[in-house]
């Protein structure tokens, strides 16, 4: 079924010429975590030689389970079913079959506007850290398509698919820029992952930690992190509102990890204060990092640097700079 449309949309380019290639269509988020929910937002920048797109059709990848798209104004939404190549358990039930294709029409989406389209699914927990999931995409106007189907993975090519790549489970949401995310670490019950900081600015004296810590076991507390290499101490702290007002503190008892429990630690809610940087955190930077915890102990683990906004939130009112 993918490959008859995958031909399918590739065989409409013939004889047609070639969009635009200042401004493709692409996914608004390129990673995602495998085994992860995943808002495919496909962009769309331009129509067809200066046409109108009336419609938009979207082949979707095979480790996209349980898709959903999103109804817009003023469209008309069809989806195409089709059976998996691998079943796909949603919550205990086997899924053997669903969404294969979506397709929007009857909208007139001007050659010089700018419109978002959006399908929700899962990347199947199988799926290979590294795998990229191309959504091979055709404008279609009155006279003229603009394709988008290229799934070559080559650079410089006129009409390349829009893709997502996926990354280890434990990663950070999907829809957020960050570093790929290292293997979970494991001691006694606990589950660590998802362990990554943002880049810093030059001068700046602090720094955010963040991850994500399942408990398998009895209730736990995390109880202290340090980071020798890079920070002459390290604090654990919550963001929370006051009132109308974003403030940060420190968790002097250290963080409680439930039985049965997960927490994550983010931007804009629990993390790791590095302080007193001892030079600023680059990102594809791995840094080591001590964490303790009453119960289980104490580990180190791989702390990988990302961007500047990895994760999202960045900048919001409360925040150390840098964080």
């Amino acid at each position: 079924m993918q490959k008859h449309m995958l031909g399918a949309l590739c065989a409409a380019t013939l004889g047609l010429a070639a969009a635009p290639a200042l401004a493709h269509a692409t996914l608004e988020a390129t990673q995602t975590p495998a085994g992860a929910a995943y808002r495919a937002v496909i962009r769309i920048g331009h129509g067809c030689d200066g046409q109108a797109t009336q419609s938009l059709r979207v082949a979707l990848p095979e480790g996209f389970y349980n898709a959903k798209p999103m109804p817009k104004a003023g469209w008309t939404l069809e989806t195409v079913k089709g059976a998996y190549a691998h079943p796909f358990d949603n919550h205990g039930t086997e899924m053997t079959e669903g969404t294969r294709e979506v397709v929007w029409s009857g909208g007139a989406l001007q050659d010089d506007w700018y419109d978002e389209f959006v399908i929700r699914g899962t990347v199947g927990p199988q799926v290979a850290p590294g795998t990229v999931l191309y959504f091979p995409t055709v404008q279609e106007c009155t006279s003229a398509k603009a394709d988008w189907s290229d799934v070559s993975g080559r650079e410089e090519v006129p009409n390349p698919a829009p893709a997502v790549t996926v990354i280890a489970a434990g990663g950070h949401d999907a829809g957020h820029a960050g570093a790929p995310a290292a293997a979970p670490v494991r001691l006694g019950a606990l589950e660590l992952s998802g362990v990554y900081a943002r880049a810093t600015p030059p001068g700046a004296p602090v720094a955010g930690g963040f991850l994500t810590v399942a408990n398998a076991g009895d209730e736990d507390r995390l109880t202290a992190a340090s980071a020798e290499s890079v920070a002459g101490r390290a604090e654990i702290h919550e963001m929370a509102m006051d009132g109308d007002v974003m403030k940060m503190r420190r968790l002097a008892d250290g963080l409680p990890i439930p039985a049965g429990g997960t927490v994550e630690l983010k931007p804009g809610g629990y993390h790791i204060m590095f302080m007193d940087l001892k030079q600023p955190l680059v990102e594809g930077q791995v840094v080591d990092v001590t964490l303790t915890f009453q119960k289980a102990g104490e580990v180190v683990v791989p702390m990988t640097v990302g961007p500047m906004k990895a994760g999202g939130k960045a900048g919001q009112g409360g925040e150390h700079a840098g964080h």
